[in-house]
């Protein structure tokens, strides 16, 4: 990720939309999950981690599978912003299983970043950049120059802590072939130049 901000999940099923209805939901499940929502967003990790587990055993009885996701993939939030990097990929590849089933693509792809900073924060740099390359594959698929952009600085980084220049060289001149060919010209010449100091070791 260009920076470790963590964006939920939004895709996947109704409790996407948090609308006055389900704040008043009878289901101690999905109240669950809306507390730890409020915890999470009060910075009361600990809490909203009990919260959200609560919720996830609930949605479980219910077998509600999308309830399953989203509540899986807010604790692999609450697990990344405590830096508990290993259950936070836990909780992100149990929401992907279930998405992927759904053929949730978009959803997939948001845990695919969250994956690869918790890979990337593990120090397993090949992991996340097995996932980058995916997302890159799924932005250009989907004609969407700007992910793309945001993916391959993100792949130059993980190149640059690896210490390797080169590789990272070329994912920041592919940032800026792309600039130029939108005549983006400012920022075309700014990530050519930044792949040239990497080339000169600067």
């Amino acid at each position: 990720m260009v920076s470790d901000n963590i964006k939920p999940l939004n895709s996947i099923g109704p409790m996407a939309q948090a609308n006055a209805a389900e704040m008043e939901t009878d289901d101690p499940a999905r109240k669950d999950y809306l507390e730890g929502r409020k915890l999470f967003s009060a910075g009361e990790y600990a809490q909203a981690a009990q919260a959200y587990h609560n919720a996830l055993q609930g949605f479980e009885e219910q077998g509600d599978e999308q309830g399953v996701a989203n509540a899986s993939d807010r604790l692999g939030d609450v697990c990344l912003a405590r830096d508990e990097y290993a259950m936070a990929l836990a909780n992100f590849q149990r929401a992907f299983a279930i998405c992927e089933k759904e053929d949730d693509s978009f959803s997939q792809l948001a845990l695919n970043k969250k994956m690869a900073v918790a890979y990337r924060k593990l120090g397993d740099h090949e992991k996340a950049l097995e996932l980058l390359y995916d997302m890159l594959e799924h932005y250009r698929l989907t004609q969407n120059p700007k992910g793309a952009v945001e993916i391959l600085i993100v792949i130059a980084e993980v190149y640059s802590q690896q210490g390797d220049r080169g590789r990272a060289a070329d994912a920041y001149r592919s940032v800026a072939s792309i600039h130029s060919r939108f005549k983006h010209s400012r920022l075309a010449e700014e990530f050519t130049k930044r792949a040239a100091a990497l080339e000169q070791g600067e």
